[in-house]
C-alpha cells in the first residue's frame, strides 16, 4: 500500500481548517453557556419580582385588617343605637392577619437570601433540597391563605362577632368603612395567595430541568 504524502502547503491548509473548526465549536459552546446564563438570571429576576409583590401584597392586607374599625350609630325600631366593630372580634379575620403576617416574614426572608446570591452571580437554588424545602413552604403559605381568605370571605353574620350584642341585620350601611377594608384586605389575601402558587409552579419548573 502506498501512503499518499501531502505537501507543505497541504499540510498547512489542512491545519488551518482543523484550526477554524475548533475555534467554531469553541465558539459555539461560549455562545451556548451565555444564552444559558441568560436565560437562568432571567428566571431569577422573576422569581425575585415575584417574591417582593407578594411581600407587599400581604403587608397591604395585613395592613387594612388591622386598621378595620369603626363605631357609629343605627336606628332600630325608632332607637338610635351605637354600634361598634373591629377586625379583632373575629376570629376570622384574626387568622387572617396572622397568616398574612407569616407571609410576609417568610416572602421577606427569601427575597433577602436570593437577591443577596442575586448580586453575588450565585444561583437562588443552590440544591435540589433546598428547591424541595422552598416548594414545601410556598405551597403551605398559598393554601394557608386560601383557607384564611376563604374563611374571613364566609363571616357574613357578624351579630356576634364583629358587633356584640346587637342585632343588626345590614351592619355594612353604617359601617361601610369597616367593611371597606375587610373586603379589600381579603381581595389581597387572594392575591397573595396566587403569587405563592406562581412561586411554587417555578419551584416545580427548576426541579424538572435539574
Amino acid at each position: 500500500m502506498v501512503s499518499e504524502q501531502k505537501t507543505p502547503e497541504e499540510a498547512l491548509q489542512d491545519s488551518k481548517v482543523v484550526a477554524i473548526e475548533n475555534s467554531g465549536t469553541i465558539s459555539g459552546s461560549l455562545v451556548g453557556a451565555a444564552a444559558e446564563i441568560r436565560r437562568r438570571r432571567r428566571a431569577e429576576a422573576i422569581q425575585l419580582s415575584l417574591r417582593a409583590l407578594c411581600m407587599a401584597t400581604s403587608v397591604v392586607s395585613l395592613s387594612l385588617m388591622v386598621t378595620a374599625k369603626q363605631a357609629s350609630s343605627v336606628s332600630i325600631y325608632g332607637f338610635r343605637l351605637p354600634v361598634h366593630s373591629k377586625w379583632s372580634f373575629s376570629e376570622s379575620y384574626e387568622y387572617l392577619v396572622g397568616v398574612s403576617a407569616a407571609v410576609a416574614a417568610h416572602s421577606f426572608l427569601q427575597l433577602l437570601i436570593g437577591s443577596s446570591r442575586f448580586l453575588r452571580m450565585s444561583s437562588l437554588i443552590p440544591s435540589r433540597n433546598h428547591a424541595w424545602l422552598i416548594f414545601a413552604g410556598d405551597q403551605v403559605f398559598a393554601y394557608a391563605l386560601m383557607s384564611a381568605g376563604s374563611a374571613s370571605s364566609g363571616v357574613t353574620n357578624l351579630n356576634r362577632t364583629g358587633i356584640r350584642h346587637t342585632a343588626l341585620p345590614n351592619f355594612c350601611k353604617p359601617l361601610h368603612k369597616f367593611c371597606d377594608h375587610v373586603a379589600i384586605s381579603i381581595v389581597f389575601t387572594f392575591i397573595s395567595c396566587f403569587l405563592l402558587a406562581t412561586s411554587a409552579v417555578q419551584d416545580i419548573i427548576w426541579l424538572s430541568q435539574h
